[in-house]
């Protein structure tokens, strides 16, 4: 079958015939329909992972799939041949920039009847991403403010809205030309992030969405009330972060050493800091699509690609510009 694989870090994504998928008990079958292009691809490619995504190239990249079942394994129960359905294999299982990829059963979900194939791929990565942040690790209430980096990117656009559905009073940061659009998403204040300083605008956030870290994740503390909360999730890896990956002791205190000033400067703050790195859950994709189907939520895909443009597709994605998520299209 055709996939695109990464051969070498930092090289382009190539095209190649590659052996089919192994299907093992738990295992289903999906013919790739829409895959997601995400940065989190795009930082894997370049080789800023390496250290604790240690993947053996040749790898095949694509972290979003949305197909049709065409076979699952002896013990699958929750789907069969024909189920249109969506998800975000997990991290040893990526691959969705190919024809067909078995992802475990656990991984997926029923695709939200109210959309297509490529609006569905645009969703499991940054709608995980944007349940994991507010529901899970922040715990979000009705009244609490929330600020959320880029709000016009595929994670922002997903978390702007629900934040609103939580009850949430929302900031983001976008430009000029996407204050209309990010509005419409349901945020409240919007800050120009080229003309105005959202630090000095705003405080008193009872959580702050990272996803450009540096600089912006420090100015995020300080527009933190007390006991508030910044979740990065471009970094750096905390050691919480490193336990549960498993990652040896060493790579465990290199880890720690990369988030100990953000970590030490919270401290001082009276506020905390905790870096995500999303993980698969068909359980928490089933609830996304309640909310898809009802309404709350609906995919924003900016751009999309043909299969055979996955390798520029992705390329794509340093050049910025694009509204929510860039998807591959194999109907």
């Amino acid at each position: 079958m055709k996939a695109f694989i990464l051969t070498r870090y930092k090289g382009e994504l190539q095209e190649a015939d590659v052996a089919e998928p192994t299907v093992g008990g738990h295992d289903v079958l999906v013919r790739m329909q829409g895959a997601g292009l995400n940065q989190l691809d795009e930082k894997i490619r370049a080789g800023e992972f390496k250290a604790i995504l240690p993947y053996k190239l040749p790898l095949v990249l694509g972290h979003d799939v949305a197909g049709t079942v065409i076979r699952v394994g002896e013990h699958v129960r929750g789907f069969k041949v024909g189920d249109e359905v969506y998800g975000r294999p997990s991290t040893t299982r990526i691959g969705t920039f190919a024809e067909r990829i078995a992802v475990p059963e656990v991984d997926l979900a029923l695709k939200p009847v109210s959309i297509g194939m490529e609006e569905a791929a645009s969703l499991p990565l940054v709608a995980l991403t944007a349940w994991q942040a507010l529901v899970e690790r922040g715990n979000v209430q009705p009244g609490q403010k929330v600020l959320i980096h880029a709000g016009a990117g595929g994670v922002g656009s997903i978390a702007i809205q629900l934040a609103k559905h939580l009850g949430a009073a929302v900031a983001t940061t976008a430009s000029a030309a996407n204050a209309g659009f990010v509005r419409e998403l349901g945020a409240d204040t919007v800050i120009d992030y080229r003309n105005e300083d959202f630090e000095s605008l705003l405080s008193g956030y009872d959580l702050v969405l990272d996803s450009l870290g540096g600089d912006n994740l420090a100015k995020s503390l300080r527009v933190l009330a007390p006991g508030g909360k910044a979740i990065g999730i471009s970094g750096p890896p905390d050691p919480a972060f490193a336990k549960e990956a498993g990652l040896n002791p060493l790579l465990r205190l290199g880890v720690a050493g990369l988030s100990a000033g953000i970590r030490h400067r919270a401290r001082k703050l009276g506020v905390g800091y905790e870096f995500l790195f999303m993980r698969a859950s068909g359980e928490q994709l089933r609830r996304i699509t309640d909310l898809v189907d009802s309404g709350a939520l609906r995919p924003v895909v900016g751009r999309v690609y043909p299969f055979g443009q996955t390798a520029r597709g992705l390329k794509s994605l340093s050049q910025g510009g694009i509204r929510g998520k860039a998807v591959i299209s194999n109907p």
